[in-house]
């Protein structure tokens, strides 16, 4: 009986404790963006090492460094091994090579990227694009449906998608399609196949692929941007597993 109670009350006695540090972990990040605030440091400045300036704020390390990753995670803050912590969100110089932004990202990233950036880039082509984009997006479209293997049907869909891209008649849009495409490819994706060694007669992409293109050849800016969008939400259910799809 008095086991079960002191078993019963030792959540009590740990409350306590768990508040207090609690309470330390949060001072220790005011304390930490109070004393940011009165220096007003520029982007990128490094700040004293975690002993000095656990000292310099009075607190522990321990909640010192809950506090900067609090910071870290908030984009106020960046830290590099080996090198220190620094002020502001972290450079792109960071994430420089398309195998460290891989890295730094997941599938569920990179579809997001993607519905932010593609139906975008369908519209513009659709404002844009010259007979000659059109007749090469028609050729991906028929590529892909009659594609042998998953890697062939693979091929054409990148090709379609990098075409109407450039169709933006946008360097910089293509540029950042270029990126966003190769470090899609990069990331790891689970593969939802079944045992055919090539895409079904009926798989989704080919009529989405082809309303896609349709609409851009038309000129209706809005329709090209919804079937981008509605076929990359196709996209990401099948994918990603769990994902709730808009509007479609």
């Amino acid at each position: 009986m008095v086991d079960a109670m002191q078993r019963r009350s030792a959540p009590l006695r740990d409350a306590p404790e768990a508040e207090a540090n609690g309470h330390r972990g949060q001072s220790a990040l005011t304390q930490l963006r109070a004393w940011l605030a009165q220096r007003a440091l520029p982007p990128s400045t490094r700040l004293p090492p975690e002993r000095e300036l656990a000292e310099l704020l009075g607190v522990s390390r321990g909640d010192l460094r809950k506090a900067l990753a609090i910071m870290e995670r908030q984009g106020e803050l960046w830290r590099h091994v080996g090198k220190g912590t620094f002020i502001g969100a972290r450079p792109m110089a960071e994430l420089s090579s398309v195998a460290a932004i891989a890295a730094a990202t997941n599938p569920a990233e990179v579809m997001r990227a993607r519905l932010a950036v593609e139906p975008e880039l369908a519209r513009e082509a659709a404002l844009h694009a010259t007979s000659e984009d059109i007749e090469e997006m028609k050729r991906c479209v028929a590529g892909a449906r009659s594609a042998e293997t998953w890697r062939q049907y693979e091929n054409w869909d990148n090709r379609l998608h990098r075409a109407i891209a450039s169709a933006s008649q946008n360097a910089l849009l293509l540029a950042l399609f270029d990126t966003l495409n190769a470090v899609r490819r990069a990331v790891v994706w689970g593969r939802l196949r079944d045992e055919d060694p090539h895409p079904p007669f009926d798989h989704h992409s080919f009529a989405e692929h082809a309303a896609i293109v349709e609409a851009i050849e038309e000129r209706d800016l809005a329709a090209a941007a919804t079937c981008m969008r509605l076929h990359l939400e196709t996209v990401q259910a099948l994918l990603i597993p769990g994902v709730r799809q808009q509007g479609g």
